[in-house]
């Protein structure tokens, strides 16, 4: 099929030389810090190691975006090489170390330094890191990565990646996506932070992790020592405290001064261990689910009911597919919807680089962050059709069927799992983030309720999504419905649901799937997706075929269509316990043109000044 070649105004001010050299991490940030960003040698190969290279990729743009030079597409029993040389600052000092970082690695990568295999890792989504010090030269050290991408023919994660692309499914990517960097640390250094608020207690609970690298290579390394930490603001003296590596220490924060996207007030950190430093930030917030003063459950932020009006966001980009040209980039689509009255964002089964979470953590963007899926094929006809109307009739099925969702594989199970635990691991300083998503819409979905509980255990201050859409099991915090076609209708509080809302003989069909559908719900209530609609603005779209749930072809028209929706079905349902709402989507992808953006972010394509008005209009 034809494609138009789009790229966003920030494609042409990449310089090669220094491509997304910020600093990676910002909750942990150190002075040493080396970005190994730009022009690499590239070979893809079978499975045979290739001497020669094909030609110089821009990393991290994977070979399939325009951005990276290359635009081919890896094939799951393809192999693709990179190679590079290391700057010459990077070389063995006694009573250093060296830490080599890469923020994603789309599936499979072996690391390579001077031909010796340094780490593995499996994952697609996640960052990873290794001391490369013993293997490290004087001169001339060679890094080298191997990768292997199954996308979607194996049950790893993969998010909307298709290798055949179309409608709601995009082009896949493979290889490196996040940015790869090095540092220098002491032999003794901190490794992690962990930063919870404690709201009600006006205080805050910090571990901290560091290693001590033995000189004997037998003993392995290990969490030891104490540190110093300073917590800080505009707003108050330093608050200084120490404590011991691996335990938790509580500190008070007096007058603790709220986080919210009105008001995103950070504190700056600063942790001290032996000789090394690493600067971090947190904000003292709450996320909470409460009943209102007439008994229906709300989300509350800070103790207070807080409508949460949000968008899905989808995180690709025409030149750089999962990979932002720039910050800028980033910082754009974040601002553009907080300019539009939105006050938070679910990343759509896709992790960002962390730069992305600190921007909405300073800008003041809440953020709801979905787990990648994985699994083996998803059956159209059952997780989307038959999935819908199950959903209008208030149907359920347990997930314990577990070839229905794709997810026979034990260690496609237990990969997820994993790959959870982590997320949520590197993830959870960031206080934007405020729910955690499991599954979206019966993709890979398996046993939803013990996922929430392993979720819970890993972080209990957050709010849970348990099943985005459909396949709801009764767990999480919330009740998540999606709603592209239908009335909105809201799950009954007061009496058996579908006590005369359908057929006695769907009644009894619904009994018999899922076993006591009568139960009152008592969480809280949210419509995590909606709308859809389409409009394809001529030069600003990929494909000539359009991809959505209804189609019109003027900006006043889609607006109207925005505007009906919003104050037919969201605004009366507001006082009948929703709270929340998440419309489809910030920006077109492909072929898929229901966004609020053009694919380039040249056009915002409904009326602003309306999606304000309606944004006001949806609060508690």
């Amino acid at each position: 099929m034809s494609r138009k070649k789009l790229k966003t105004r920030w494609a042409d001010q990449i310089d090669r030389e220094h491509v997304l050299g910020e600093y990676p991490r910002p909750l942990l940030v150190r002075e040493s810090y080396v970005n190994l960003n730009g022009v690499w040698e590239y070979a893809i190969t079978g499975k045979e190691r290739r001497n020669q290279f094909d030609g110089d990729i821009l990393v991290p743009f994977s070979p399939e975006a325009p951005l990276s030079g290359v635009e081919r597409q890896l094939k799951p029993q393809e192999t693709l090489w990179y190679r590079r040389i290391l700057p010459e600052g990077i070389r063995p000092e006694t009573g250093r170390r060296w830490i080599l970082h890469f923020g994603a690695v789309d599936q499979y990568a072996a690391v390579y330094l001077n031909g010796e295999l340094v780490k593995r890792h499996l994952g697609g989504y996640l960052p990873f890191s290794v001391d490369v010090t013993d293997a490290l030269k004087s001169t001339e050290n060679e890094l080298t990565v191997q990768v292997r991408d199954y996308s979607d023919a194996f049950y790893y994660s993969r998010g909307k990646q298709k290798i055949k692309r179309g409608g709601m499914f995009y082009t896949a990517q493979s290889g490196i996506w996040q940015t790869v960097w090095m540092e220098q640390v002491p032999e003794n250094y901190i490794a992690d932070l962990s930063v919870t608020p404690l709201y009600d207690e006006s205080a805050v609970r910090v571990k901290v992790r560091t290693v001590s690298h033995p000189h004997d290579k037998g003993q392995g390394e290990r969490n030891a020592g104490e540190f110093a930490i300073t917590i800080s603001s505009s707003e108050m003296q330093p608050v200084q405290a120490e404590g011991v590596a691996g335990k938790e220490l509580v500190i008070p924060i007096s007058d603790p001064h709220s986080w919210s996207p009105e008001d995103p007030f950070l504190y700056d950190i600063e942790v001290q261990a032996g000789e090394d430093r690493v600067r971090s930030y947190m904000a003292m917030r709450k996320i909470s689910a409460e009943k209102d003063e007439k008994g229906i459950p709300r989300l509350y932020l800070n103790n207070r009911p807080y409508f949460q009006k949000g968008v899905l966001d989808q995180g690709y980009w025409p030149e750089g597919l999962y990979t932002a040209p720039c910050d800028e980039a980033m910082v754009y689509d974040i601002r553009t919807m907080k300019d539009l009255g939105f006050n938070m964002l679910r990343k759509h089964v896709k992790i960002e680089p962390q730069r992305w979470y600190y921007h909405c953590d300073r800008l003041g963007m809440l953020v709801w962050q979905d787990m990648v899926n994985g699994g083996r094929d998803y059956q159209s006809w059952f997780v989307t059709y038959g999935a819908t109307a199950m959903e209008y009739f208030h149907l359920k099925m347990r997930d314990s069927r577990l070839w229905l969702l794709g997810r026979r594989d034990e260690r496609g199970r237990n990969q997820f799992v994993s790959e959870m635990r982590s997320t949520i691991h590197i993830l959870k300083n960031h206080p934007s983030i405020v729910t955690w998503v499991i599954f979206n819409e019966g993709w890979g979905q398996f046993h939803a309720d013990t996922m929430t509980r392993i979720a819970r255990e890993m972080d209990g201050s957050r709010l849970i999504d348990q099943a985005s859409g459909w396949f709801d099991q009764g767990g999480g915090d919330i009740r998540s419905i999606h709603d592209y076609f239908f009335p909105l209708r809201l799950p009954r509080r007061t009496e058996a649901a579908g006590a005369g809302d359908v057929l006695p003989g769907i009644a009894r069909l619904r009994k018999c799937v899922m076993g006591d559908a009568g139960r009152r719900e008592k969480r809280v209530t949210a419509l995590t997706e909606f709308g859809g609609y389409s409009m394809s603005v001529p030069g600003h779209h990929m494909y000539r075929k359009v991809y959505g749930y209804r189609i019109y072809t003027k900006k006043p028209e889609l607006t109207g269509g925005y505007r009906e929706w919003i104050e037919k079905e969201v605004i009366p349902n507001i006082a009948n316990g929703l709270s929340a709402t998440v419309y489809t989507q910030l920006s077109d992808v492909e072929e898929e043109t229901n966004g609020i953006l053009t694919y380039d972010r040249e056009i915002i394509k409904l009326e602003e000044e309306t999606v304000r008005e309606l944004n006001e209009k949806m609060k508690l």
